[in-house]
């Protein structure tokens, strides 16, 4: 099983596409620090439609409190900028894929705590700062699971 872990995501339509590709996918949700709503709002809901009780997923108060619950799965940073596409990381059977809020991204040391996994999603044109968070996701999960899987 991977896991996809969204760091006090802010938008909830996002955060309901996000929960709907885990769904699909088998993939665990791990919702973690502070939200920017509430976990009834009706437009979390309607994103995710019927399928919230189809996802495997966790809430965590603080990042120190899911870091635990990983048990020392390897954590992927997908984060704007990185350095390495996420094409070239090599994904694991339990490894879990952070990403950061869609305004400010991940605090500067949890980039630095994870410095040897940090990928991004290539933007070749330069013309856009980053790509939608629930697009992202979809993009680098599918990629992780076509490696575990082998597809």
């Amino acid at each position: 099983m991977l896991h996809v872990a969204l760091w006090e995501p802010e938008i909830p339509p996002n955060t309901g596409n996000v929960a709907r590709l885990c769904a699909a996918t088998g993939a665990r949700l791990h919702l973690v620090g502070r939200l920017g709503f509430r976990l009834d709002d009706r437009s979390l809901k309607r994103a995710g439609l019927d399928y919230w009780p189809a996802v495997d997923w966790v809430r965590h108060d603080t990042l120190e409190e899911f870091e635990r619950s990983l048990e020392g799965r390897p954590i992927w940073v997908v984060e704007t900028p990185a350095d390495v596409p996420y094409t070239r990381a090599a994904f694991r059977d339990g490894d879990c894929l952070l990403f950061g809020s869609e305004s400010k991204g991940l605090p500067p040391e949890v980039r630095a705590r994870h410095a040897g996994r940090v990928v991004g999603v290539p933007m070749p044109t330069g013309k856009v700062r980053s790509l939608n968070l629930a697009t992202t996701v979809g993009v680098v999960l599918y990629e992780a699971l076509r490696q575990v899987h082998d597809w």
